[in-house]
């Protein structure tokens, strides 16, 4: 989000003042823990939207959310190792207060000392074939594990663990074995030779594993001891290495070379958090939000490199390379399935993060739809030339109306964001002038951001489609034009509900002096909250369709307020508003209908079931560590996720295609044959996407109570 600057500028002279003379005391000026400590709770306490108060209490959650980053898996440490850190728990405060490094240096002498252990651990219990006839289970999710109360404890839990992950690499072979072309000749396997294989396999990975954790910089310890520290505040203020932040000006910059995925750790794994629009991983459609990204091998024969516990800068690492060379990626699925997917990289060019639109068949013969896909708020304030996605928004609009569309859809599913500006402009395309969004620091009154211009750039049926991943610039759109009962908004139970804005400061520009610790990094900061113009903030709660679509996340808590420690949801005055362009009317009607037909629809009903299963099998995270039960709950697994990709592979929007000057430019696009090929994609996924079809439906049913 755009931040208005006569507030960032008061705020931050004050925030710069103040650290500008801290004391530099001899002692304390020799530890750069201590300079950047100090740094981080000056910025927080002058400049976060709900500073907090640094005692006991805060000194407990601080201690209970660092020891859940330090031993995500509850693989290393023990209750007996944990009592020695104990006497910390209620000290945090202070020790952030004066600069004290002493409890980070024992956990990270600690954590250390553990890997030596479970090292041994793992090399005497794999040097042995298991017993695979034996009935019992393992907890694969760590959140319903205790740690272990002792190192036999814990050594036994590793046993049943390395057991689960040699059975599932057999069962691999196993199938690579049952797929082998007919013809091909197969190195004869015995049950025990498999076996033994996988336990070799496993062992190298966690050699290859605990080579890299022994390596680990102090550094990123100390970055992931800040970050516990700081998300107390709220899951987005951040301490960001002088690394992070160059990923991240890399990631702006809109262009390089890799598949175009955007990577977060979430535990000991690596999630996809985005898949870039128009990057090579979009265009296999193969990788999608929310996988885990278990390894990764280089070209056709490269020896995989197992992701388990490695920093995601580091697994980026692996996976970004020169344009046209092939990376093979492992991945989980949020089905629980795995899957290997090839993906050759090439440059990743944000051209295809920008609007764009089609035409759409509607549900009868006279109706013409115009479909409008923004994959985020875009604004490039470096260039002169640069885009911005109210413009280019408005261009679409215009092609469509000479089009002669009866209604208008627009697109906002998994759109994370992006410019204020940009927002409030095109939401003031479907109104006559009025207020948009509320916004407001903590210590200043609200700012009502308005549309000035009176003119409605379309006055036509609109239809907004969100999604759980539908967040922050998103939100706003959909509850401006919900609350002015402007547009239907279509999608999951609610959107994201990030309604908060946050800015990255320089440390190094903060701060006189101490230049022999520079660069000390960066700090992401929540600034302000959202509020819609009913008073009500998008924070926690988003927003809410009036027609809910089921995902395969309906079942499943997603969201902001699944995160630890987010800004609480609040309220403030509403601001008076009413608009005259185009009134729904009967929406219960509409909504009815669309209910009905949901629930008769075969794909619909396909997606629940398949939710209903999800959610099953998030609550049952035990395997048996059988053999022949853990073949059939697996072969059960992949038979279950299978049906469900192939369910929707068919076309089911049968009338879609560009606008005509769309089309003749993209034929006299230099490079068009790659243009043509990316074209082509987006319209494929349209053309079969089942939430397009009932939105189209619903469409139809707006158009008819005019």
């Amino acid at each position: 989000m755009k931040f208005r600057g006569p507030i960032f500028l008061s705020v931050v002279v004050a925030g710069f003042l103040l650290v500008a003379f801290y004391p530099r005391k001899a002692a304390e000026s020799a530890e750069k823990d201590a300079v950047l400590m100090k740094l981080l709770v000056s910025f927080l306490n002058e400049l976060h939207f709900d500073p907090k108060t640094m005692d006991d209490n805060f000194s407990e959650k601080f201690y209970t959310l660092y020891l859940e980053s330090l031993d995500p898996g509850k693989r290393f440490l023990t209750q007996e190792d944990t009592k020695k850190l104990e006497a910390y728990r209620l000290k945090l405060d202070d020790a952030i207060n004066s600069g004290s490094s002493e409890f980070f240096d024992l956990s990270v002498s600690m954590t250390e000392s553990a890997l030596q252990k479970t090292q041994g651990f793992y090399r005497e219990i794999l040097a042995q074939p298991f017993d695979f006839n034996v009935s019992e289970t393992y907890e694969t999710d760590p959140e319903k594990r205790a740690f272990a109360k002792n190192n036999n404890e814990l050594k036994e839990m590793w046993r049943k663990m390395l057991k689960y992950e040699t059975l599932a690499r057999m069962m691999d072979k196993e199938e690579g074995l049952k797929s082998a072309k007919s013809g091909e000749e197969a190195a004869p396997s015995t049950p025990e030779a498999i076996e033994a294989e996988a336990r070799k396999a496993l062992l190298k990975s966690y050699d290859d594993w605990f080579n890299r954790l022994t390596k680990t910089k102090r550094s990123d310890r100390l970055s992931m001891y800040l970050n516990s520290f700081t998300h107390l505040y709220d899951p987005h203020t951040d301490f960001l290495e002088p690394a992070d932040k160059q990923d991240f000006d890399l990631n702006i910059s809109g262009r390089l070379e890799g598949i175009g995925a955007r990577l977060q750790n979430v535990g000991d794994y690596t999630k996809v958090s985005e898949v870039v629009v128009g990057g090579p991983a979009w265009k296999g459609k193969e990788l999608q939000e929310n996988d885990l990204i278990l390894k990764a091998a280089q070209g056709d024969n490269g020896e995989w490199v197992d992701f388990t516990g490695m920093l995601s800068t580091e697994v980026v690492s692996h996976i970004r390379g020169k344009k046209g060379t092939k990376v093979r990626l492992l991945v989980k699925k949020v089905d629980g399935s795995t899957k290997e997917i090839n993906i050759i990289r090439d440059v990743v060019e944000f051209e295809e993060s920008y609007v764009k639109s089609l035409i759409l068949d509607g549900a009868s013969p006279e109706e013409k739809i115009g479909y409008v896909y923004l994959p985020k708020f875009y604004a490039d304030f470096q260039r002169a030339d640069g885009r911005f996605c109210a413009p280019d928004v408005a261009k679409e609009l215009e092609k469509l109306k000479n089009e002669n569309v009866s209604g208008v859809i627009i697109d906002l599913r998994n759109n994370g964001g992006g410019s204020l500006n940009d927002v409030v402009k095109m939401s003031g395309f479907f109104i006559e002038s009025g207020p948009i969004v509320q916004v407001k620091s903590r210590t200043a009154q609200a700012e009502v951001n308005y549309d000035r211009n009176p003119a409605v750039q379309y006055g036509g049926p609109l239809v907004i489609m969100v999604n759980s991943f539908s967040a922050s610039a998103s939100e706003i759109l959909a509850a401006a034009l919900q609350d002015y009962g402007r547009a239907i908004i279509v999608g999951s139970k609610s959107t994201y509900g990030k309604g908060t804005v946050q800015r990255v400061f320089s440390l190094d520009q903060a701060i006189s002096g101490y230049d022999e610790y520079k660069p000390l990094g960066d700090i992401k900061i929540t600034l302000q909250k959202f509020y819609r113009i009913n008073g009500g903030s998008t924070q926690l709660r988003g927003v809410t369709p009036d027609i809910v679509l089921p995902d395969t996340y309906h079942y499943l808590p997603v969201g902001e307020r699944e995160e630890d420690y987010p800004l609480n949801w609040t309220e403030i005055a509403p601001v008076s508003y009413s608009q005259n362009a185009y009134k729904i009317k009967n929406l219960e009607e509409i909504k009815r209908r669309s209910m009905a037909r949901i629930e008769q629809d075969p794909g619909f009903q396909k997606v629940l079931s398949q939710a209903k299963y999800i959610e099953a099998e998030r609550k049952n995270s035990s395997v048996m560590l059988n053999i022949d039960q853990f073949r059939k709950d697996e072969a059960a697994e992949e038979k279950m996720a299978g049906d469900f990709r192939n369910a929707f592979k068919e076309v089911i929007n049968k009338g879609v295609r560009n606008i005509t000057v769309d089309e003749q430019k993209m034929k006299a696009s230099p490079d068009n044959e790659k243009t043509l090929a990316r074209n082509k994609d987006f319209m494929e996924g349209v053309s079969k996407d089942i939430y397009i079809r009932e939105t189209l439906r619903i469409m139809h049913d707006m158009i008819a109570q005019k």
